[in-house]
């Protein structure tokens, strides 16, 4: 893929969680060699601010409707962020 995907991680309040989902997901799309603008934010400002997708938990993908949302079930559980986010990696990576 040549363009960079653009990715917000999201949580309540836009500090702890997201911050460390972005980590997590920024050393996975390394990784794959996928080029990447990761940022994370609230889900307030994630409404307005722009993305190719949005990664967030499953508490937080009804205020994102609308918006092109990939849920994973933890925002710090590497394996289980990668397992959830496997098909869309490929993907990107066929892009």
């Amino acid at each position: 893929m040549s363009k960079k995907v653009k990715i917000l991680t999201v949580c309540s309040n836009g500090l702890g969680s997201s911050l460390m989902l972005k980590g997590v997901v920024e050393a996975i799309l390394d990784e794959h060699g996928i080029a990447h603008d990761v940022e994370h934010c609230d889900y307030n400002l994630a409404k307005s601010k722009g993305a190719d997708y949005i990664i967030t938990v499953k508490e937080f993908t009804k205020q994102m409707e609308g918006l092109p949302v990939l849920e994973v079930r933890s925002f710090i559980n590497r394996k289980k962020i990668e397992e959830d986010l496997a098909s869309w990696l490929e993907q990107l990576k066929g892009a």
